[in-house]
């Protein structure tokens, strides 16, 4: 291609755009705004509870991370409330708040086309800092709203086919979400679900920079989202010894990364999300600039269905992968947000890719497993803990791992107990999400200039 092409110069003026973060939301058991759920995690607390509900009574494993005190008809009208699921509601929650933050107004409810999904108006006169066409959704899912097609099944066998809700075929898809937000703020940019089980945050955020930078978007909402906190779900991990076992009396202990006596990830359900916008773009609008997403690698096992390479091959590439992306080496992260879950092979595979990929400089990095504190939100999971590190290195405070009494591994600097102040030294984190099916992802943020 010659380099007086307009394809070319688009190329050349594109390839190396940065990405920024503006704007943040989330909807946590740990707190349903950002906010809240850094002082809970950044504090040392635990969100893990004993499940309320009759349906849990019978499970083999009956704690997790719950939303608590969220009202769906504060966000949306009731009717579209009743329609969605509670995962729906969260996502909707979470971007409000986020392009709250950054500054973005969605359109007013009241001149919505019918059927919009909670108030896109068609006024072109509408302002928005960037093209409408040039805006993408991505919401990044293990399971999307699983709940709408288990209780359609219910309907089904118990009063016939005319009782499923039509609704199931509108809204019952992992990447309505999509969808929905797309409607609710006339994006009309691409709106789509990515899915990589518990990588399905981390690499969502990936393909929303990527789009940036590659010229297809000017602006990505990145919105992760996750509910399996049901007796489907939770049975069917519990069955297969996945989950932390035996802590009904003592929920706030079961979530113990990189401890002897972990045995399990503790589930939990909520949705986060972030605005992504190329660094021009939020400095021509004056928007202030949270952190820079700065890399992103991807990588499979190719080994089993469930349990990590126990050298964590993919994982290793998927960091190998990010730290190119961004231009850095191994002694530029000054900080880790591991993925951590709590399973025996999990969290040794994940030190084992760190050997791999960072080489020497690996024992001399803080580690925090906060999903000791949050529990684990599957695909939502990558979004929450971007989160956390963004506010990591804002405040300059390394959150602690919880419930690490007796660590398994030597050699490495987990911050345990309580938060860490760094002595503002904190200005690249690594963030990794690892899934079953040997999913990997990792991303590196950067502190704003």
């Amino acid at each position: 291609m010659s380099a007086s092409t307009p394809e070319a110069r688009h190329a050349q003026s594109t390839e190396n755009r940065r990405v920024v973060i503006t704007g943040l939301g989330a909807i946590t058991p740990s707190g349903n705004d950002v906010d809240s759920l850094w002082k809970s995690v950044v504090n040392g607390h635990s969100a893990i509870d004993v499940l309320e509900g009759e349906q849990f009574a019978d499970l083999a494993v009956r704690i997790g991370g719950q939303v608590k005190d969220f009202d769906a008809e504060a966000v949306l009208p009731r009717a579209l409330a009743r329609r969605l699921s509670p995962v729906q509601h969260w996502a909707i929650a979470a971007a409000d708040q986020a392009l709250a933050q950054a500054g973005i107004e969605r359109p007013d409810a009241g001149t919505a086309r019918s059927g919009a999904a909670a108030g896109a108006q068609t006024d072109e006169a509408d302002e928005l800092p960037w093209d409408r066409s040039r805006v993408a959704v991505i919401a990044a899912t293990g399971s999307g709203p699983v709940d709408s097609m288990q209780n359609a099944t219910r309907s089904l066998l118990d009063d016939g086919p005319r009782s499923v809700p039509l609704t199931l075929a509108i809204h019952g898809a992992p990447d309505s979400a999509a969808a929905l937000l797309s409607q609710r703020f006339d994006f009309r940019g691409p709106g789509q679900g990515v899915s990589a089980t518990c990588a399905s945050g981390a690499i969502g955020l990936g393909e929303g920079m990527r789009r940036i930078r590659h010229g297809y978007a000017d602006a990505v909402l990145v919105v992760g989202m996750e509910d399996c906190l049901n007796p489907v779900n939770l049975a069917s991990n519990a069955n297969m010894r996945a989950l932390a076992a035996g802590f009904e009396d003592d929920p706030t202990h079961a979530s113990r990364p990189f401890d002897k006596d972990r045995n399990g990830f503790v589930m939990s359900q909520g949705a986060a999300a972030i605005l992504l916008e190329s660094e021009d773009s939020a400095a021509a609008r004056g928007a202030r600039v949270l952190a820079e997403l700065a890399g992103f690698g991807a990588a499979s096992d190719a080994h089993h269905p469930t349990n990590p390479h126990p050298e964590g091959r993919g994982a290793a590439s998927a960091v190998t992968q990010a730290l190119a992306d961004a231009r850095l080496t191994a002694g530029d992260i000054d900080h880790i947000n591991a993925h951590a879950t709590g399973t025996p092979a999990g969290d040794a595979a994940e030190l084992k890719a760190f050997e791999s990929a960072l080489g020497e400089t690996r024992h001399s990095i803080p580690i925090s497993a906060t999903k000791s504190s949050t529990g684990h939100l599957l695909g939502a999971s990558g979004v929450v803990e971007a989160i956390i590190a963004i506010r990591t290195m804002a405040e300059q405070r390394l959150p602690p791992t919880l419930n690490l009494g007796d660590p398994e591994f030597d050699g490495w600097d987990i911050v345990a107990g309580q938060a860490r102040t760094s002595g503002d030294s904190i200005n690249t984190v690594l963030s990794t999400s690892f899934g079953f099916g040997g999913h990997n992802g990792a991303i590196i943020l950067r502190r704003p200039h």
